[in-house]
């Protein structure tokens, strides 16, 4: 901050001190009274008499001349070396958004209020000021500024033993051997007080306290209770559960009417299909028992929750590769790896020993370079270099840099993160305005 103020202050003496000198050949009447003004503060400031300079160069910016933003800057360059007197800052603040709400602004004053903003880590603010300042003059260099903070965030709640995936603004957390439900900030909404707990979907999450299985709505009210005997259960989605009863897996709706069919294992529904296994074989079936993928694959690929189909998009693995199906058919692989899409944006897969991202049609987007990664959700995706995880966007780039023991996906502009410290959250400044990523 203290750079910043002096590499201003000495730019703004030498340009009061070129433009006195403009001033005098051409003095009129006002001219000449702004430019007495100008002349008199620009003394007392070589002196680093600044608080005496102030009321001249307040006053020699009421004049309407070719001369006044000179003056504005020269007063701006008074206050900044007064900002740590009580009311400067506020001053200069002032003095700045009269300059930005100009029609005829001009991109360094927009540059110079986010820096200032920055500096004090008042990042949202300064990420508003980049925004318009884009929007009225479309400089290149206020977009590079942006791009370079608009992933900034701030650390949130926590700390949980451990955490899943985001679903539905929720998220499943553990504290202590007992799990309970938060929302996607880390802000605790059921408390940590079961032995198991699904995904909250529709009006319920599914829980296990003391052997008993029952289902409770967002304010922890018993709404449902399943009589038949279940060792375990999956994740909630699409009105169904499956439910482990007798080493066979049964799905059952949220009111806990069990279906007729069972598994050797089914994962979570998702867009209305989830992975199943029959005869040592997988699959993926839709809630009508019908396949969208026979029963033929040696494996599934499902994300942490269960879910495997989104977009219509399933990676199955088959003859020690994995492949990409969209809506049934072959569409690309074979790959070493590969995470399933989420709502939008690419898939990370692995080839090489590397993870690299592809889209919807198989085609590859970003290179495999990473050491591990997650598909992109909200325009970011989880990455990991080396021993640290971060997030690159949808350029490839690194948005946030790698610091996190290990990192998860985005959602509503929250990530749950893993430190020293356990399961913490942080959310994007930009999303929490309403920004679009």
């Amino acid at each position: 901050m203290k750079k910043w103020s002096r590499i201003l202050i000495g730019l703004g003496c030498l340009t009061l001190l070129a433009v006195s000198w403009l001033i005098a050949i051409n003095a009129k009447s006002a001219e000449a009274k702004q430019f007495e003004l100008m002349e008199k503060a620009a003394e007392l400031m070589s002196d680093g008499i600044y608080i005496r300079a102030v009321p001249l160069l307040e006053e020699a910016i009421g004049y309407k001349t070719a001369h006044t933003l000179d003056a504005e800057e020269a007063l701006k360059t008074a206050y900044i070396a007064l900002l740590d007197t009580r009311g400067f800052s506020l001053k200069y603040a002032d003095l700045l958004s009269l300059q930005m709400n100009r029609t005829d602004a001009v991109p360094g004053v927009f540059a110079e209020a986010a820096m200032y903003y920055l500096e004090l880590a008042k990042i949202p603010v300064a990420l508003e000021i980049l925004r318009t300042g884009i929007e009225k003059t479309g400089d290149e260099a206020l977009v590079a500024l942006y791009e370079q903070n608009r992933y900034a965030f701030q650390m949130n709640h926590g700390a949980y033993d451990y955490v899943t995936a985001i679903y539905h603004s929720t998220i499943q957390v553990q504290k202590d051997g007992l799990w309970g439900l938060a929302a996607s900030d880390g802000r605790l909404i059921l408390p940590c007080i079961y032995d198991r707990i699904s995904t909250f979907d529709i009006d319920r999450a599914i829980v296990m306290k003391d052997d008993e299985v029952y289902a409770v709505n967002i304010d922890n009210n018993r709404i449902a209770k399943l009589k038949a005997d279940a060792f375990t259960f999956g994740n909630y989605a699409n009105d169904r559960i499956p439910f482990l009863i007798d080493d066979r897996w049964y799905r059952a709706t949220g009111e806990f009417a069990l279906g007729t069919v069972s598994f050797e294992e089914i994962g979570m529904y998702s867009g209305g299909y989830a992975a199943a296994k029959i005869d040592g074989k997988w699959g993926v079936v839709n809630t009508a028992y019908d396949w969208l993928l026979p029963a033929e694959f040696d494996g599934i690929i499902s994300d942490e929750l269960g879910r495997c189909h989104i977009r219509g998009a399933v990676f199955a693995l088959t003859n020690g590769g994995v492949y990409l199906y969209v809506n049934g058919q072959a569409v690309g692989g074979p790959y070493e790896d590969a995470r399933p899409f989420a709502d939008i944006g690419y898939a990370a897969v692995k080839n090489g020993g590397k993870w690299g991202f592809i889209d919807i049609d198989g085609t590859v987007m970003i290179d495999y370079s990473f050491d591990d990664a997650l598909s992109f959700v909200q325009h970011l995706a989880a990455v990991r270099q080396g021993e640290l995880w971060g997030y690159i966007n949808a350029n490839g780039a690194i948005a946030i840099e790698p610091q996190f023991l290990e990192a998860k996906s985005f959602t509503d502009g929250d990530a749950p993160i893993l430190t020293e410290g356990g399961w913490r959250f942080i959310t994007l400044h930009e999303y929490k305005k309403g920004v679009s990523l």
